[in-house]
């Protein structure tokens, strides 16, 4: 984190993060405010595995944005860490953004969340009703509605990151909460994730595309290495391997004569040049590692730490 003055003297610089259950858009809105793609999306729940952060830049202000794994009740000992990561973080930000979306009824994971937000006492939370496009204007009056009984925020504010509607109002609303002070960043500096993290997970978006529901959580990938191939400037190799906890998935990944891996390799190829703005050669290996959410060896080594 690098500090850099600033000679606006009401300048604020801080951070916010989005909390909700699996799969309400926070991913996609983050990346929306950031203007560039920085955590991977899907359309399968608890894609989001690590807090990552986007920054947005305005002349006026400068917004951290922590994007925080779908906080829900954990089946496994990797859930379990994923939420210990979500309610850490809450302590550690200026202000909280409760997504929830406009088109599916409030439920009791939203409850649920709304509760262990009131324990928050400090930190100031807005809600933010997200995936608006995909809702009437009924239909988004009744969930503000709702949203309002389920605690007492701050403000209340609809958003469509698909769209863009609303996206600056959602911007202001965050950064009017955040204190005074010069620029965390660098200018145009657009996430802190070490690059070698944002490649496995554009790999592990990938290989999430148009597999069973069961099989995303199972999925986890650790890049191994990444250097410049020798001679060439041109050209970086990238060696990363994919895990899954039994047989049965390994063979979905793989596909009828590896035709499904070759396109996940191929998908995140694509994706990972367009990041790092060089060709790439990607060695994508899959190996099976049993049971790996339950095992707090295996999570420690796939970087899942306590």
């Amino acid at each position: 984190m690098v500090g850099v003055s600033s000679s606006a003297a009401d300048f604020r610089a801080g951070f916010a993060c989005f909390v909700g259950r699996p799969n309400v858009g926070k991913s996609t809105l983050m990346n929306a405010l950031v203007g560039t793609k920085v955590a991977i999306t899907s359309s399968k729940p608890q894609t989001t595995r690590r807090a990552i952060r986007g920054i947005v830049h305005r002349p006026d202000a400068q917004l951290v944005i922590v994007d925080t794994p779908g906080l829900h009740r954990p089946r496994t000992l990797l859930g379990e860490r994923l939420d210990s990561l979500v309610l850490s973080t809450l302590t550690e930000v200026d202000v909280i953004g409760f997504c929830v979306p406009a088109n599916e009824p409030v439920g009791k994971g939203d409850r649920f969340i709304a509760e262990k937000l009131a324990a928050v006492k400090k930190t100031p939370v807005v809600a933010v009703v997200t995936k608006c496009d995909l809702a009437t204007r009924e239909q988004i009056a009744a969930q503000l509605l709702a949203v309002s009984q389920l605690a007492e925020f701050a403000e209340i504010v609809p958003v469509s990151a698909e769209s863009g509607e609303q996206l600056d109002v959602v911007a202001d609303v965050l950064i009017d909460r955040l204190p005074e002070s010069p620029p965390l960043y660098e200018g145009g500096q657009l996430t802190d994730e070490p690059e070698q993290v944002l490649v496995g997970e554009l790999i592990r978006e990938a290989a999430l595309e148009g597999v069973r529901d069961e099989l995303p959580h199972s999925i986890a990938v650790v890049v191994d290495e990444m250097l410049p191939r020798e001679g060439r400037d041109d050209l970086l190799d990238i060696y990363a391997h994919m895990f899954v906890e039994r047989p049965s998935q390994k063979a979905i990944v793989i596909g009828h004569r590896g035709a499904r891996l070759k396109e996940v390799g191929s998908q995140a190829r694509r994706q990972i040049e367009a990041l790092l703005g060089s060709r790439v050669y990607l060695d994508l290996r899959i190996s099976v590692a049993k049971d790996w959410q339950r095992d707090p060896k295996q999570l420690r080594r796939l970087g899942f730490y306590d």
